[in-house]
């Protein structure tokens, strides 16, 4: 009896022992959590509309069934971030960020795409039941709209909280402004770990917009002439991705000299500055006359949509991926049906990204894709900056770093 009593006593210590070197464990890693298991961690919080980002400690629930707990490496900001931020409608207090990357933590009993370990890009939430997520159409989501702007889950709730109550996240089914976040099965694809993980976040969003219009939507082929209206993050990516594909005119159209020298080195072949020359003009001429095959608006503004549909040739087609402030545009219908021309708008570059995502990638590795030339990092405490930097036209596409 006496033997088993310090069997018993020496298997309780050593169960303690383990016991605490996984909470040590579990601290050292970011994973300790409070007595009720809501874990702790640090975000940029909207508290109002078109203020400034504050950092601040707050708490995360628990994984559900269908979740996926991310320790986030680095999230990229969006212009579709900036303009959330300053919508008088837009919840609060609340953590935007969509373009976010980072490695599984924990998952839900039900995920199986999926583990603890992996490296995954976060992107467009989407229901996965409507007739458009089932036949592979994820960005036309008929539940789209409140899955990824109403910043909670379906069901209404959200799983972020701080001291004087709930914030409001699950901005685009994940919220990546945190150090920490819960994605969505749905909206996690794993990567390859032999990428830094750090570059990737916007291959979730803005990247997969630019390369998926010309690729996806567009479907512009080797040998046709393609013009890009705009060359930020996404228009940049438009050219690289014409360039991929072997288009053999690809103009890229902006008033600021700096990206037009960035979209020559990303495969343009001819630049255009729409404050110095007419671009229909130009492009007529670069096109002998005939217009254009393709051209794409990442700008949203009206005269932008005037140009881009006059510089089209015959059988030439125009797709935008943003109406701007005002989305009312006029056009001759009856010189467009009759040259037999079309118009789309366009949605995440009309991606499936569990397979989308991964073959950027690949081009990425092959040197064919060189998205990592739009990055400048930022860390988390100067995001407002970060913000500032790219309404200004100073960086292309910046990306917050969490551990920074």
């Amino acid at each position: 009896m006496a033997v088993k009593g310090r069997n018993s006593a020496t298997s309780s210590r050593t169960k303690a022992r383990t016991a605490a070197k996984r909470a040590e464990a579990a601290k050292a890693s970011g994973q300790a959590t409070d007595k009720s298991g809501a874990l702790p961690f640090k975000a940029a919080v909207l508290r109002q509309a078109s203020g400034p980002f504050t950092i601040e400690s707050l708490t995360l629930d628990q994984p559900r069934a269908d979740e996926v707990l991310v320790k986030l490496v680095a999230t990229g900001v969006c212009h579709t971030d900036m303009a959330v931020r300053d919508r008088p409608d837009t919840p609060t207090p609340s953590i935007l960020g969509h373009e976010g990357a980072g490695i599984v933590e924990k998952i839900g009993a039900n995920v199986r795409k999926v583990v603890p370990g992996d490296h995954v890009v976060l992107t467009l939430m989407s229901c996965g039941r409507c007739k458009f997520c089932l036949r592979g159409e994820p960005c036309y989501c008929q539940r789209q709209y409140p899955l990824n702007f109403s910043c909670r889950r379906e069901d209404g709730s959200v799983s972020a909280h701080s001291h004087d109550g709930d914030v409001c996240n699950h901005f685009f089914g994940q919220s990546s402004f945190g150090t920490h976040t819960l994605a969505n099965e749905r909206n996690v694809v794993k990567v390859p770990k032999s990428v830094k993980l750090e570059l990737l976040g916007p291959l979730g969003c803005g990247i997969q917009t630019g390369a998926g219009a010309v690729m996806n939507s567009l479907k512009v082929k080797g040998g046709d002439s393609f013009a890009c209206f705009g060359t930020g993050s996404v228009g940049l990516a438009a050219i690289m991705a014409a360039h991929a594909i072997g288009a053999t005119t690809i103009i890229a159209v902006d008033i600021v000299e700096s990206r037009l020298r960035m979209a020559k080195r990303l495969g343009a072949t001819h630049v255009i500055n729409a404050k110095k020359v007419d671009p229909v003009t130009e492009i007529t001429k670069i096109t002998g006359g005939q217009g254009l095959d393709y051209a794409l608006d990442t700008s949203g503004a009206v005269p932008v949509f005037d140009q881009a549909v006059a510089a089209l040739g015959v059988r030439g087609t125009y797709g935008f991926v943003t109406a701007g402030n005002t989305p009312a545009r006029t056009f001759d219908a009856r010189r467009f049906m009759g040259r037999g021309q079309r118009m789309m708008g366009i949605l995440e570059g009309d991606a499936v990204p569990d397979l989308f995502i991964p073959y950027l990638i690949e081009l990425y590795q092959q040197g064919r894709f060189p998205f990592d030339k739009l990055i400048t990092f930022y860390s988390m405490r100067q995001i407002n900056r970060a913000f500032d930097d790219s309404h200004h036209g100073k960086t292309i596409k910046p990306v917050i770093r969490m551990d920074a």
